[in-house]
């Protein structure tokens, strides 16, 4: 018996921050480091005059309800309506407003403003995962679970007029900006253990991960197969290299522990970092075995991007029972633009599928 694994770094499905799509790097990441302050800000108990000062300066640079004139149009403070709010005035006028002292004054949030993907960058996503055709896939940087199941059921099996998956799931993590981890398969899930709120101290005011480690209990013909989805900490905006260590430690205690419970586990998805990172040394010295290290392994050394070695960010890691069933590793690469050789329905970076490859094996089980 045959079962094809995979996983793919989507880059959402619909719909995706602005942020996101900004071609400066430099302005991208100004961007996501303001919005991680601004998050911090808000989240204080009390707030000081200076606090109030920067929370406006971040507004007025990045808000698209305060200043669109000037501003990225990048950042919105949802606020409910009634009295409980955060800001006061219009404009390059908009203040804090007095009674809002600190984060039990008010009700409200910030967030990451988004936009629709086009049909076209829809359709080519869609296109990868047909051509993947993987009986089990990791769906990474997705937007809820409805957003999968309609994906599947009115893209996959509509628009592209694929064979639509019988089971999704998702989980939302601890992502405020929709870019949560997933599952598509065509066996049957039959549970799944979240570890949103693993923390490092009890204290702490964040989880471990900056989404969530779900635990995928999948059938395999009344045998289960435990698939660990992940996506570690970006390098972006800072902070991420601590915090991608604390997750490559974590996620292989729980590989170890779901070891007790079936030989048959994976570790699959973006874990944003190389194989000699320190992130990736805890899973390695697990006894986890990279997919691309696989003899059948023939194509380019990374995954993201121009697919060199220094972009292999996205992996299938894989028990060492299941290692040894592995037939076959391939990377599809058709919907990155940037790679070269694209699908002839992809035709620059705004309607490529993502600037990630899918990474799939076959396995004899």
């Amino acid at each position: 018996m045959s079962i094809r694994i995979g996983t793919f770094n989507a880059e959402n499905l619909f719909q995706r921050p602005v942020a996101f799509g900004i071609d400066d790097e430099e302005q991208r990441n100004k961007v996501l480091k303001d919005f991680k302050r601004l998050v911090e800000i808000l989240d204080k108990d009390a707030y000081t005059a200076d606090d109030k000062a920067e929370i406006i300066e971040i507004l007025l640079a990045h808000s698209i309800d305060v200043r669109p004139e000037l501003s990225t149009k990048t950042i919105l403070v949802n606020e409910p309506k009634g009295r409980a709010r955060l800001l006061t005035g219009e404009g390059s006028g908009v203040q804090v407003r007095d009674e809002a002292t600190g984060r039990d004054a008010w009700v409200g949030w910030a967030e990451l403003v988004r936009r629709d993907l086009s049909l076209d960058a829809i359709g080519n996503t869609a296109r990868v995962i047909a051509e993947v055709n993987a009986d089990i896939l990791l769906t990474v940087e997705v937007e809820d679970r409805l957003t999968l199941d309609r994906f599947n059921r009115q893209v996959l099996a509509g628009r592209l007029d694929g064979e639509r998956y019988p089971f999704n799931l998702l989980i939302d993590g601890n992502d405020e900006r929709g870019i949560d981890v997933g599952l598509f398969s065509r066996r049957p899930i039959t549970s799944v253990r979240s570890h949103i709120f693993d923390k490092k101290n009890p204290r702490d005011r964040f989880g471990i991960f900056s989404r969530d480690c779900p635990e995928f209990e999948i059938d395999i013909d009344g045998r289960p197969l435990w698939l660990l989805g992940n996506h570690f900490k970006s390098k972006r905006g800072g902070g991420g290299a601590d915090k991608r260590k604390l997750q490559g430690e974590r996620c292989a205690q729980i590989y170890r522990d779901a070891l007790e419970r079936s030989d048959h586990v994976v570790v699959a998805g973006d874990l944003n970092d190389t194989p000699a990172s320190p992130p990736l040394g805890f899973l390695l010295n697990a006894g986890l075995q990279d997919a691309m290290s696989h003899g059948s392994y023939e194509g380019p050394k990374g995954t993201h991007g121009k697919c060199k070695a220094a972009d292999k960010i996205d992996y299938l890691m894989f028990s060492p029972e299941l290692f040894g069933k592995v037939s076959e590793v391939k990377l599809e690469t058709r919907g990155i633009f940037e790679f070269g050789d694209p699908f002839d329905s992809v035709h620059g970076p705004h309607d490529q599928a993502s600037d990630h490859a899918a990474l799939f094996a076959d396995l004899d089980l």
